[in-house]
């Protein structure tokens, strides 16, 4: 395990919070596959600050994909009794941004690189890297075009999100939208001659929970999730300009998770129906928009699918789980390739939090199943 720990080190020292640039890790891990003797593709954000990389080694074939993410989300706001930017060996713990979500894994891959490069393989090891995971999955979306001809038809993809090594066959889609409200502006001394965009939005967020409450009391359900249905959830909600300004126009940000069994076009619409009939109800002077800004989907496997078997053996972890939070995964396995997610740390117990840290047994896991991985890949 010293050299996922020494690749680890180098890793945690970038700071890649999805804000800033990741090029000079991508310039670290292209030489260091490049040195493995990988064939090595960058692809670059449109907006040319960022980039993600595909790599592969071994002969043509259906082979095997590793995916992991660059980008970490940020610590500001955060108290911190280490240096988050700095990896911190203490007792059965590795301290860092990132550890858990999820340079660890990335760590592994290219220690795993490392010992591919000394042997013989009878098919390929497929690597992706990729940028912007934590904004809502967004740079996948962008190299999607570009990866897809690449990448062939692995016969297995192993997203190396943290699940405490457990084979994750599941999380719910998302979708993020922008809704605004519209009124008339006026001085508060008049409210009532104008419609208040801020009444608009308030109708909005009651109408929001009672579709909340249909899809808990009447909607899909799967009880292998935390929450087994779909959600809808409003996160922010500005207007107004000054108290004695009828506010004419409000601006909130929502977003849907949805099961499988709910298509996302349907939730779409249904939300649209509940903005329009309360716009309605407001004549003329007032209307919702809704807009959507972003969305990735979610990732549904059948638990009697080959490739879960396969990574289940692979882990050593007999069960398998479903995930609250959104991975690339659903990228993957609608090009068609067998995926799942399984990878070190604990999302709930260590991603996104202060002092984050991974743990070295559960590096060590991960690290087995890459040797097993290569077992099943050499000549």
């Amino acid at each position: 395990m010293s050299t996922t720990l020494d690749i680890l080190d180098r890793l945690i020292g970038f700071d890649t919070v999805s804000s800033r640039s990741n090029l000079e890790l991508v310039e670290y891990a292209e030489a260091h596959l490049n040195a493995c003797g990988f064939r090595v593709r960058r692809l670059p954000d449109p907006d040319g600050g960022k980039a993600g990389l595909y790599a592969e080694i071994g002969p043509p074939g259906a082979g095997v994909l590793l995916s992991g993410h660059t980008d970490v989300v940020p610590v500001e706001g955060q108290v911190w009794s280490r240096d988050p930017f700095r990896l911190t060996l203490e007792g059965n713990r590795a301290y860092g941004r990132g550890t858990t979500d999820m340079k660890g894994f990335v760590a592994s891959a290219l220690a795993l690189a490392q010992r591919a490069a000394a042997i013989e393989l009878a098919e390929p090891l497929k690597i992706v890297l990729s940028y912007d995971e934590e904004v809502g999955c967004v740079g996948i979306a962008r190299m999607l075009d570009r990866l897809a001809p690449m990448l062939g038809a692995p016969r297995a993809c192993i997203v190396g999100e943290p699940t405490r090594m457990q084979v994750a066959t599941g999380h719910k889609g998302k979708v993020a939208l922008r809704a605004i409200c519209t009124g008339q502006a006026g001085h508060s001394a008049l409210a009532p001659r104008f419609v208040n965009a801020l009444h608009l939005a308030a109708d909005f967020v009651t109408a929001l929970r009672g579709v909340q409450n249909e899809l808990a009391t009447a909607g899909a359900q799967d009880p292998a999730y935390d929450v087994p249905c779909s959600t809808v959830h409003v996160g922010t909600l500005h207007g107004g300009r000054a108290l004695n300004i009828v506010p004419d126009r409000a601006e909130m940000m929502l977003e849907f998770r949805h099961l499988a069994a709910d298509w996302a076009n349907d939730l779409m619409a249904r939300i649209r129906t509940e903005a329009h009939r309360i716009g309605r109800a407001y004549g003329d002077a007032g209307g919702i928009s809704v807009e959507q800004i972003n969305a990735y989907p979610g990732l549904d496997v059948d638990p009697a699918d080959p490739v879960v078997a396969y990574v289940r053996k692979l882990s050593g972890q007999p069960h398998t789980t479903k995930v609250a939070f959104g991975t690339e995964a659903g990228f993957f396995h609608g090009l068609g390739i067998p995926t799942v997610v399984c990878g070190p740390g604990s999302m709930e117990g260590q991603g996104h939090k202060p002092d984050e840290y991974v743990t070295l047994d559960q590096l060590a896991a991960c690290d087995a199943m890459m040797d097993r991985l290569l077992d099943d890949l050499r000549a």
